[in-house]
């Protein structure tokens, strides 16, 4: 009678150590994990400003470069920053840029929404949905996004509004 409640004992705590593993597990699973590198506080002062501070890896140094050479037409808007911030930032988009492969292609326009890896990564969804009242355009990635203000893009956090 003493082996049987010992190893049930036993069984019991193998159990709830298997349970608390996969939650642990589970846990991992969702945790943030910002793509971002930590934020220039002026990329994000000065650009989060209008739009979300997407992760330079999102484009290579040259895309970033193009773009900020060109502020006072920042697609279809007057962005223009002085000097002494656009070296600032240009030298930390550099440093941070895309470097894989894949990401080092500019995309046409240097639009992140026409790079080869954003469609790819936006393939199911469909072309209506960019036009949806919340979404409006592909480049609002907190609109699906829930966590993009915190650089994580993990598909767990993903909300398509209707």
């Amino acid at each position: 009678m003493l082996f049987n409640l010992v190893r049930r004992s036993v069984v019991v705590c193998v159990v709830a150590l298997l349970a608390a593993l996969a939650a642990s597990i589970a846990a991992a699973e969702f945790e943030e994990t910002p793509s971002q590198v930590n934020l220039l506080p002026k990329y994000r002062q000065e650009c989060a400003a209008c739009h979300i501070a997407y992760p330079p890896g999102m484009l290579p140094a040259a895309s970033w470069q193009r773009i900020l050479g060109n502020l006072q037409h920042h697609f279809g808007t007057d962005a223009s920053l002085d000097a002494d911030s656009v070296r600032q930032i240009s030298t930390w988009l550099a440093a941070n840029s895309a470097t894989d492969a894949t990401a080092h292609a500019a995309p046409p326009e240097d639009r992140i929404t026409r790079s080869s890896w954003f469609r790819q990564e936006h393939a199911e969804v469909p072309a209506a949905a960019w036009k949806r009242p919340m979404i409006k355009s592909a480049s609002n990635c907190a609109a699906c996004h829930t966590r993009a203000e915190q650089g994580n893009f993990n598909e767990h956090f993903i909300r398509l509004p209707q």
